[in-house]
Parts: structure tokens; C-alpha cells; sequence
């Protein structure tokens, strides 16, 4: 399965080891999803990752950022569309671009878009457990 993360699933993970977001990131770190990214993507989860106020170990961020630069990278084009929190468009953008199965959030109503029909999965990381778990 191919997905593009949403920064928060990352956040999450990071917070909570052992949680649903962590178990989420252990699937693509373990290969069972392909990640999908671009240079915007990158640079958010960089910047989020990076704040003082997680107190992230430096170490454990640059391991992850590493293996995401090794992801499948894309250009995407912009959407013509409105979505509630502007500020995730890279990834919408990035999943239809790659033909993604899936953008994994914790926010999937961050996603609805009105009066188009995308050929993609909006997934939380339960969902996407539950749906590999289906096969």
C-alpha cells in the first residue's frame, strides 16, 4: 500500500510509543507501506519535528527524516479545490500526484473536500491498520 502521512501521525507516534500512530510508522518503517513525499512535505515534518516544545531526542528525528528522504518522491501539481486547513494541501496534493491508496491522518475531517470524488482513501491510523489487517 502506498500512503502519505500527515505530519500529526508522525507527532503522535513520536509522543506515544507503542500507540496506533507508532504502530502506523512501523509499517512503513518495516516497508509493508510506501511513503510518499515531496520537498513540502519534507520541510513541515522537519520544522514540526524540530520544535523545542516536543523536546524530540535529536538523534530519533534525524533517523526518521533520514529514512523519509529515502521515500518515493513526487511533483504534484496544485488542486483546484478548498480545503478546511489550507496548511494541508502538500499532502492531498502529494497523495493524488503519487496515486496513493491512502493519506493516513488524525484528522481525516481536514480532508473533505466538497463536490469532488478523489480516488483516494482519507485513513486514520486505526483505519489503516484495519484495513491491512483485512489483506
Amino acid at each position: 500500500m502506498r500512503i502519505v502521512l500527515d505530519t500529526n501521525v508522525l507527532v503522535s507516534a513520536l509522543l506515544t510509543q507503542g500507540g496506533i500512530p507508532d504502530q502506523a510508522v512501523g509499517l512503513v518503517l518495516a516497508g509493508r507501506c510506501a511513503l510518499i513525499v515531496d520537498s513540502r512535505i519534507l520541510a513541515e515534518y522537519r520544522a514540526v519535528l524540530e520544535r523545542p516544545e516536543f523536546g524530540f531526542p535529536s538523534g530519533e528525528v534525524d533517523a526518521l527524516l533520514a529514512f523519509v528522504e529515502r521515500a518515493e518522491w513526487v511533483v504534484a501539481d496544485p488542486l483546484d479545490l478548498t480545503l478546511p486547513d489550507e496548511t494541508d494541501r502538500p499532502f492531498l496534493e502529494v497523495a493524488v500526484a503519487g496515486g496513493a491508496d491512502a493519506l493516513v491522518t488524525g484528522n481525516p475531517k481536514h480532508f473533505r473536500v466538497r463536490g469532488i470524488r478523489l480516488d483516494l482513501a482519507v485513513l486514520t491510523p486505526r483505519g489503516l491498520l484495519e484495513r491491512l489487517a483485512r489483506g
